[in-house]
């Protein structure tokens, strides 16, 4: 190919390893002859001298939720702007589903992987990966114990910010919906609304948490419970904006309007919020950052740059929208 197209084999060899060190005009030029004599790449080969696959692992809990989506997006940016291939898994919160990923990654010999851990994911699991050749980056979710570098947002400062904003409406009876405590997130966001209400002088009581809900139809299902609530709070804090566009349309369902009757907000900042009717107050909680910082960060370990195994936490913002408004009594 190379004596074909009038280049060096050192030329050749790169392109076909879509390295940003050839020009592309040249690469495509290279990669178009290579299709035309029907020449394939031999990955496997490649990696005995190079001791690289070229192939990294991306896991999350589920693609389909846009949170995880808009952090892949950036992920994904970051990789091809590398030329990096990477496979992508959802584990579902299913601990055993991540392990077979991983092991699947050790066994192709996969250069990293990109982790949101499933629920239960022991830090002895992390070690396991790293002391066999498996770089790992956490995103969204952290494991205590891992000593790996992690990137989430600040999620007990943004919950902090959402219930403080209600307050300061004159809401004193707040409820939580949604979240668990067996996740980072879940604990840190529980611990941001308590926080601020303890900090502003109002009551916390166990009842106004309804814990659970992570999607649109648990956060539909939960209104009955919050509706059900003895002393009637007139305001809520939902785990994410899939819960409290869920929440919402409960309320609507029940009779009342969102921001009008009772507030609410909701967490991420998903594009869907915006658009929502009526729009949703929530905290943008930097899921693009999130995405090219950790993509980076794996780019960098495989480059041999230090990169410390400490948490970067990325500052959320209050978008205040339509749902939030002064307190109604029912």
């Amino acid at each position: 190919m190379a004596e074909a197209l009038g280049v060096s084999t050192a030329t050749v060899s790169l392109a076909l390893r879509d390295s940003p060190l050839v020009a592309d005009a040249t690469r495509e030029r290279i990669k178009e002859h290579a299709r035309e004599i029907g020449y394939i790449y031999n990955r496997r080969a490649a990696s005995l001298r190079t001791s690289r696959s070229g192939i990294l692992g991306v896991v999350v809990r589920d693609i389909i939720n846009p949170f995880y989506a808009e952090i892949l997006g950036a992920i994904e940016d970051e990789l091809d702007r590398s030329r990096q291939t990477f496979l992508l898994s959802n584990h579902y919160d299913q601990l055993e589903k991540q392990r077979n990923f991983i092991d699947t990654l050790l066994q192709l010999g996969a250069d990293g992987v990109i982790m949101s851990p499933a629920i239960g994911t022991p830090a002895s699991d992390i070690r396991m990966a790293e002391e066999n050749g498996l770089p790992v980056v956490l995103v969204a979710r952290s494991v205590e114990g891992a000593d790996v570098p992690v990137f989430r947002g600040d999620d007990a400062y943004g919950i902090g910010l959402a219930t403080t904003h209600l307050i300061s409406l004159g809401h004193k009876r707040i409820a939580m919906i949604g979240g668990t405590d067996e996740t980072s997130t879940g604990r840190d966001r529980y611990q941001g609304y308590v926080r601020a209400m303890e900090e502003a002088g109002l009551a916390v009581k166990p009842e106004w948490r309804i814990p659970g809900p992570r999607s649109k139809q648990a956060g539909f299902e939960a209104t009955e419970a919050f509706l059900a609530l003895q002393d009637k709070p007139t305001a809520a804090v939902c785990w994410s904006d899939l819960v409290a566009i869920g929440f919402m349309n409960g309320l609507a369902r029940a009779g009342f309007k969102p921001g009008a009757d009772i507030s609410v907000t909701g967490y991420d900042d998903l594009e869907e919020s915006a658009i929502a009717t009526p729009a949703l107050t929530t905290v943008w909680n930097g899921q693009r950052d999130v995405g090219h910082r950790a993509a980076r960060a794996l780019l960098d370990r495989l480059t041999g740059k230090d990169v410390t195994g400490s948490q970067e936490l990325i500052r959320p913002e209050l978008h205040i929208r339509q749902t939030t408004g002064a307190p109604v009594e029912r």
